[in-house]
């Protein structure tokens, strides 16, 4: 519980949902791939906060909590991966186990309103709205990897909060698994569409051609193959909202060098510029980079990407001499690199991240059993750019999950667990829609704070969110 009564969240309520039709066959494995194996030091929490509860009290069953898990029963039937439980086979390597052993599933209660909480709480409080809990060592045949908080706030207010291994599936499941949620909370016949749960084959296909990115995402999971140190720097995570209005009128600025720049490109080089210059490092380095981790699912020839139920992320990392980013021109230098970069990655250089992690004896001790530290080393910046619908470019698939009411979330939180080290930030969709966007940065806790400081961010009028009142 938090310290502050307004931001205690006490869980009073358990139980567990099971799939409403078996899996068959009951008790089939299915291994994980090697992009899977690479994730497993972190967890995922996602918290999604609706000003008015979509669950009616009234129904078949008293509880409220009860009339949620009719509902979910008949989706996770779709979604065994979630239901299963991990095993390891015979060389120590992770499989799920399609046994139906069901989700595990919290009530709790909030001593404040939502509007409240999101203007005063911080992150240690948000923490309370998910599940922070280790895989047991071992064999977790009991263990439930797949965890779902429903916190009711005052008011009527509501978060729902989802916590899962990174082993199991990215953020972006989780946002496509949420969403399915409430299309069949709604009646949407899209939400009984069943995910995909297995990459398309990449075995019996020619060896893939070497790039320039190739090479660099090489050299990234080099680097990284070995879990750091827990390091006993305390961190801390703050969000910023920026508006449709000053992200559009920042992009304007860049326009003759980047006329395709996203508003990903933008923040991340503003950032990340910013950040440079708040360590000092402006001066002591030949080069700086930074890590950039983005979706992999149409470049894995997915045939629907939106789809798909596990990890298809790429990591890579960019370079950037000195005296382009401190010139006169250094944000939109940096903002065309990073678009560059990013447009570059192609299939072949996931496959031969995938080729690497299966077949280097320097991946991760010659098998892939244990996982890597994949953020936080280096300053690691994720996109959430490919969560915008294609149909329309206003629009969110995050922000379009809709239950009964037809009320969006107002808020979406996203954390990633052991996230350790220079920093982490992420770039996902806000409420308003269009060209707005909500960095999370998560930095060693001195620093963070002078970055919710920092003129040039705070000259762009970002609303901060549950960041402690700021």
């Amino acid at each position: 519980m938090s310290g502050s009564n307004q931001h205690q969240v006490n869980v009073h309520s358990r139980l567990t949902v099971v799939s409403s039709i078996p899996t068959e066959p009951m008790g089939h494995t299915t291994p994980l791939n090697p992009l899977d194996h690479t994730m497993g030091s972190h967890t995922v929490h996602i918290i999604y906060y609706y000003r008015t509860s979509p669950f009616s009290k009234q129904g078949r069953y008293a509880m409220d909590l009860d009339n949620v898990r009719i509902a979910l029963s008949d989706l996770l039937s779709k979604y065994p991966r979630m239901t299963g439980r991990l095993f390891r086979d015979v060389d120590g390597k992770w499989e799920v186990r399609y046994n139906d052993a069901g989700v595990r599933m919290f009530k709790a209660t909030v001593g404040t309103t939502v509007d409240e909480w999101l203007r005063s709480a911080d992150e240690s409080d948000e923490r309370n709205l998910t599940v922070w809990e280790d895989m047991p060592d071992g064999n977790p045949t009991s263990w439930s990897p797949f965890q779902i908080q429903i916190s009711e706030f005052e008011g009527g207010g509501l978060a729902i909060g989802i916590s899962f291994p990174h082993l199991l599936a990215d953020p972006t499941s989780a946002v496509l698994f949420h969403k399915s949620w409430t299309d069949a909370e709604r009646g949407d016949p899209t939400g009984h569409h069943p995910p995909i749960l297995t990459l398309p084959p990449l075995h019996n296909r020619p060896p893939p051609t070497t790039t320039e990115n190739t090479s660099t995402t090489i050299k990234y999971l080099q680097k990284n193959s070995k879990l750091s140190p827990i390091s006993s720097t305390k961190m801390a995570t703050f969000s910023f909202k920026f508006s449709n209005t000053m992200i559009k009128q920042g992009l304007s600025k860049i326009t003759d060098k980047c006329a395709n720049a996203t508003p990903f490109d933008y923040l991340t080089a503003l950032f990340w510029l910013q950040i440079i210059k708040l360590k000092t490092l402006m001066a002591d380095s030949d080069t700086h980079s930074i890590s950039l981790c983005v979706d992999a699912r149409k470049l894995l020839d997915v045939p629907i990407p939106m789809k798909f139920f596990g990890n298809a992320l790429t990591f890579s990392q960019l370079s950037v001499q000195n005296e382009v980013l401190k010139g006169d021109n250094g944000l939109a230098e940096a903002v065309r690199l990073l678009h560059d970069h990013v447009n570059g990655i192609k299939k072949d250089d996931v496959v031969s991240m995938i080729d690497w992690l299966e077949s280097s004896p320097e991946a991760i001790d010659g098998v892939h059993p244990k996982g890597v530290q994949m953020y936080g080393q280096e300053l690691t910046c994720v996109s959430l750019e490919h969560l915008m619908d294609p149909k329309g470019e206003f629009e969110s698939l995050v922000y379009e999950s809709k239950f009964g009411n037809n009320e969006k979330p107002v808020h979406v939180s996203y954390h990633v667990g052991k996230a350790e080290g220079a920093g982490l930030i992420l770039v996902a969709p806000s409420p308003e829609g269009g060209l707005s966007r909500t960095v999370t940065v998560t930095m060693p806790a001195e620093e963070v704070v002078k970055l919710c400081e920092d003129p040039v961010i705070m000259g762009m009028e970002p609303t901060m969110i549950v960041s402690g009142r700021r």
